[in-house]
């Protein structure tokens, strides 16, 4: 039977897109197939969550199939017809969702202009004949902790009282100052869990490209990226520059007569300099500086955003104070926002097993995705990232910060790193920025470095200068303590990667090399490749050490290592040096580890196709359910992830580089933000293998 949750409002105000985006996070970190299904909704523009939805999770359901019907159409048929008949359709509809999906999500009614009676006891009821657990939401803002409290037991006592199954209920948009006096509250008062999360103001603050569409104004400058920031306060130009420029804060929106030429590039110079970073400039009055202007003002901030409006500046506050910001598919920051703010106050363990959640037997990339950030959040770690101005490594700390993984160390000048994250419009937070070149552990790592090195004839001078280099200097935080993983190679090569680690972190004892390997997420399976990245001819006992580490990593991230040593013959039926060097391995592995399931040689298809398998070799443990596969040289291994990864559309999570005693990963330089994001997960995991975390 399909399960589903219903997570509904008592009133308007309540910010639950919050709660039900996080739900469907949890829902996709366990069920293969999501469906989602709103009874009611509003036909006047789109939906924007779940657009979000859609494009998030990669949802492929039709978007007709989403929705009951319209609130008039609704309103219409239970005046003439009924509430029966009204609930009746309804129930039809999300049945025809049900039998297709393993989970739904049901988002329940908003309160908004919908013309029903008594919305909550009619998402009461449909929650009861859709036979959904029930998440309610309570909207916190403005009041006492005592309210609040008060407030969530009414609410859960309603839908008790018409039998609903309340699996939990959470309160959204506390104050930040009173969060732990209404968690207090919240603890003793009601049987079922209840989370309480903060008002984030970054979750309301409209977009400049909102404020934009919302006004009708005119972008004269400004890029997507630019139009993507918040827009946190709003500063109104009527000064003179110098007072003016003091009112500026960070993230501001500049509302300025167009005829303020000073105003204007005295903000976006303000902003270059990064003192402070603003969202961007609004102009009114419909009037458009001079062609000079514009253009110096395009030099002095690139990107940041110059939109006129028609209206003075009086009636233009007044419309800017009612826009509020929402989630959406073209706000992917204030989803990883949100998503950071449920998962922080949320037991998302205990929800999980409150709506009953059963984890699928596939494990799709998303899944495995999921997972590791989750695992990565779970034992806290600090991961350095040398390349500290390069876009894609900011964006990746844009979303980790957001999504509370793991602590982060960027490294290089200062003021640059924080004027290209002000021109991103992204937010370092709590993130550590450290300038090698003036830190103040440079002696001691040049002297650790002399230290490690002085049988290659390295001294305390050459090491000085040798630190200072952002790879080396974050493989001697890893190494000294001051960060507990390292990721590098989006902009270096993965010999400048991956040589100050065998310099100064070494090999562990039971390794004799470091090698690589890949997590092959398939339609509905994770494979482990390796090595395919670092080793370009193993001999047959490094070849048995790939496989014993890819067997460990394997089991570390939650595959069960069944090994496949690969070769282009399988069991007794070739021979050759290529041959027996991977019988030889296989016999190795076998020596050392009787533990492991391993089989070699074998062919590609036999080790993962069951119907293969039961004819080349039927009584083999391994063959046709390999979990691990181990190729022979580096051009095969190199060549096959990628031909699988391009032509059977499987998502490729590394190289993960193993063997090492300290976690250091090196990226592809034409990495996406997203593998950054997994990459630098996957090396905050590695690093729970250490008993204490840096800096403690």
């Amino acid at each position: 039977m399909t399960r589903s949750v219903y997570v509904t409002g008592i009133g308007r105000g309540d910010g639950r897109q919050v709660i039900e985006l996080g739900v469907m996070e949890l829902l996709t970190r366990h069920v293969d197939r999501v469906g989602v299904f709103r009874p009611l909704v509003h036909d006047d523009g789109p939906d924007r969550l779940f657009d979000l939805l859609r494009s998030r999770y990669r949802l492929t359901q039709p978007a007709d199939t989403v929705y009951g019907m319209g609130y008039e159409e609704a309103s219409a048929l239970q005046a003439e017809r009924g509430a029966d008949e009204l609930v009746s359709r309804l129930v039809d509809r999300f049945h025809d969702v049900a039998r297709e999906y393993d989970y739904v999500l049901v988002l329940g009614t908003d309160y908004a202009d919908t013309g029903l009676p008594d919305e909550l006891s009619l998402n009461a009821r449909l929650a009861n004949e859709f036979g959904a657990s029930v998440l309610p939401v309570v909207a916190g803002r403005d009041q006492e902790p005592e309210s609040v409290r008060d407030e969530a037991r009414n609410a859960y006592r309603a839908f008790e009282s018409m039998s609903c199954d309340v699996v939990a209920l959470v309160v959204n948009r506390v104050a930040p100052a009173d969060h732990a006096a209404v968690v207090e509250q919240l603890a003793t008062h009601l049987p079922v869990p209840c989370y309480a999360l903060p008002e984030d103001a970054s979750l309301s603050a409209p977009t400049v490209s909102q404020i934009a569409h919302t006004l009708g104004g005119e972008v004269l400058l400004g890029d997507d990226s630019g139009m993507a920031r918040d827009a946190k306060d709003f500063v109104f130009g009527g000064a003179m520059l110098p007072t003016f420029l003091k009112a500026l804060t960070e993230g501001c929106l500049v509302v300025a007569p167009g005829d303020r030429a000073d105003l204007i590039i005295g903000s976006l110079a303000a902003h270059s300099a990064g003192a402070p970073p603003i969202a961007g400039v609004l102009l009114t009055l419909g009037e458009r500086p001079g062609p000079d202007i514009m253009a110096l003002a395009a030099r002095l901030a690139p990107g940041t955003p110059v939109i006129s409006v028609p209206g003075g500046s009086f009636p233009t506050a007044g419309e800017l104070f009612e826009i509020e910001g929402k989630l959406s598919a073209a706000s992917p920051r204030k989803a990883e926002t949100a998503l950071g703010l449920f998962e922080r106050h949320v037991d998302t363990v205990e929800l999980t097993k409150r709506i009953s959640v059963l984890k699928s037997d596939r494990v799709t990339p998303m899944m495995f995705e999921h997972e590791l950030i989750e695992r990565s959040r779970s034992g806290r770690r600090r991961v350095v990232l040398p390349e500290g101005t390069e876009e894609r490594v900011l964006r990746a700390a844009d979303v980790l910060l957001r999504r509370d993984v793991c602590d982060l160390t960027l490294l290089g000048e200062e003021d640059a790193i924080r004027k290209r994250a002000a021109d991103l419009s992204i937010e370092l937070g709590d993130a550590q920025i450290i300038d090698p070149h003036t830190a103040p552990v440079r002696e001691r790592f040049a002297e650790r470095y002399a230290e490690l090195r002085a049988h290659k004839g390295v001294t305390y001078e050459l090491a000085y200068d040798v630190v200072a280099d952002v790879s080396y200097f974050g493989t001697l935080m890893v190494q000294e303590g001051l960060a507990d993983g390292m990721v590098s190679g989006a902009v270096h090569s993965t010999a400048a990667t991956i040589r100050p680690a065998f310099e100064v972190i070494k090999t562990k004892p039971d390794a004799q090399i470091v090698s690589s390997v890949f997590f092959m997420c398939l339609a509905d399976r994770v494979l482990v490749y390796g090595d395919c990245a670092v080793n370009p001819d193993p001999n047959a006992e490094q070849l048995a050490d790939i496989a014993i580490q890819s067997a460990a990593t394997a089991a570390q991230f939650g595959v069960e290592p069944r090994i496949a040593m690969l070769s282009y013959s399988t069991g007794t039926s070739g021979s050759g040096a290529d041959v027996d060097k991977v019988r030889k391995a296989t016999e190795l592995v076998r020596e050392r580890r009787p533990d492991l399931l391993v089989e070699g040689p074998i062919q590609y298809d036999a080790a993962v196709d069951a119907d293969v398998a039961r004819t080349k070799l039927p009584d083999s443990e391994v063959a046709g359910r390999a979990t691990v596969l181990v190729f022979p040289d580096l051009n095969t291994g190199n060549n096959t992830y990628k031909a699988v990864q391009r032509s059977a559309g499987a998502v490729a999570v590394g190289p993960v580089l193993q063997g090492l005693r300290k976690p250091v990963n090196d990226l592809s330089r034409g990495a996406l933000v997203q593998d950054i994001v997994n990459t630098v997960a996957i090396t905050a995991v590695q690093a729970q293998g250490d008993a204490t975390p840096a800096g403690r």
